[in-house]
């Protein structure tokens, strides 16, 4: 049978089973990839006056015409089928209908879509609508209405329809920090069907409810120092500075769990992607200074750092409390969870100063002068990082020292020019 887009041989009154054919044909050429033909067969079926079958074929060239990019022709195709009223393909066509204005922010007539199919009776996409309602009200800011059609969506338990609407209802509830909330969400949508989009937001879930049980002990030890809080994900402090007790009534923990609290609580943040928050925590836990539990936290602060001795470069083995001049750049790279940040700075200036020193190497460079630019070159490099002045004072200081001079040898910028 050949597809054309003339007048159809069948009349209104013409052999419905020769539609249904036609129907099936123009079905076969659009999951084939022939949205052109197929939809030439569809307006056949329109054209000949087809009863039984206008709504389906309506359906079909609302979908063909979509995947073409008329839009137009597509909603037009669209509402034909809605008008129609037929029991399935007209809320179908709704469905259509309302994401095609969605995508395009045209949220008024999606609405409207929507609650054509709601307005249809046919259950079958009652959740999907309700879904869909929902997103719009998120979007307009209108969380109240939006609660409604979420509860709406999960009701109709459409297999279809529950689990996805759940992950983004319980995804938006995490974000507004209503963890339980979103849990419950997350149960009710895996109790329709599995989905790896909430068995991910279980496990967020988890890591909230750990991060506020952390945030209780530190707190609990803020409240325990005087004049001093550990403000945990965004928590309040009282006027006078202290964490609030009432917060976490319970006993005040040991240094060691208290540290471990702290901790396990800024780490947690910088996985969810606070590092601002995480790094406050770490800092916060700091303030101990000169108590158990800040020592404890700058030992886990500082755990697995380097410690070289005197001959690379840092300190000397009798006096455990000095740090190598690049310590508080490690600690805050930790703290602000950008160690990667920080070691790519470092290859980075390692790769260029050997690049400048190999090069002159290669060629084989025996004049002085030159070995010397290259030289300069090389050790002016760490200067475009915030730790290179560090680095460089620390070299100037190690020098004076090792010259028994009382003044500085090296001129006051160097290696940098005036």
């Amino acid at each position: 049978m050949t597809a054309t887009s003339g007048t159809s041989t069948f009349d209104a009154a013409g052999d419905e089973s020769a539609f249904a054919d036609l129907c099936d044909q123009a079905r076969d050429l659009a999951e084939a990839g022939h949205s052109k033909r197929a939809a030439q067969v569809y307006e056949q079926v329109l054209d000949g006056g087809s009863q039984r079958y206008r709504a389906l074929a309506a359906l079909g060239l609302a979908v063909v015409r979509h995947d073409l990019g008329e839009i137009r022709a597509s909603r037009t195709a669209a509402q034909t089928a809605i008008d129609t009223g037929h029991a399935e393909f007209a809320p179908r066509a709704a469905y259509h209908l309302a994401l095609s204005y969605e995508g395009e922010g045209l949220l008024e007539e999606a609405a409207a879509a929507w609650h054509r199919v709601l307005g249809s009776g046919n259950e079958r996409y009652a959740s999907a609508a309700e879904y869909g309602l929902a997103r719009i009200a998120e979007s307009r800011g209108d969380t109240e209405t939006a609660d409604t059609h979420w509860e709406n969506a999960l009701a109709g338990g459409d297999p279809d329809t529950v689990p996805e609407a759940a992950r983004d209802f319980a995804e938006r509830l995490l974000a507004r920090g209503r963890a339980e909330d979103a849990a419950r969400v997350v149960e009710r949508g895996l109790a329709v069907g599995e989905h790896p989009g909430l068995r991910l937001l279980l496990g967020a879930v988890h890591v909230e409810r750990a991060i506020e049980a952390f945030a209780a002990v530190a707190e609990g030890s803020a409240a325990g120092a005087e004049g001093r809080a550990v403000g945990a994900g965004g928590r309040a402090a009282g006027a006078d500075g202290r964490a609030d007790r009432a917060a976490y009534p319970g006993p005040v923990a040991d240094p060691a769990t208290a540290a471990t609290a702290i901790e396990l609580l800024a780490r947690l943040l910088a996985v969810r992607g606070d590092a601002d928050a995480a790094e406050r925590v770490w800092e916060q836990g700091l303030l101990h200074s000169g108590d158990a539990v800040g020592e404890e936290v700058r030992g886990r602060l500082r755990r697995g750092f380097l410690a070289p001795g005197p001959e690379d470069g840092g300190t000397d083995a009798a006096d455990p409390g000095e740090t190598a001049w690049w310590d508080p750049y490690v600690e805050a790279a930790v703290a602000q969870d950008s160690a990667p940040m920080l070691t790519g700075e470092l290859f980075l200036a390692l790769n260029r100063m050997y690049s400048g020193l190999a090069v002159a190497l290669a060629g084989n460079e025996s004049h002085a002068s030159a070995l010397r630019r290259t030289v300069e070159e090389a050790v002016r490099t760490p200067s475009d990082y915030v730790w290179g002045r560090s680095l460089h004072d620390d070299f100037r200081e190690r020098l004076r020292l090792a010259a028994g001079s009382d003044a500085d040898i090296l001129p006051a910028n160097w290696p940098d020019a005036d």
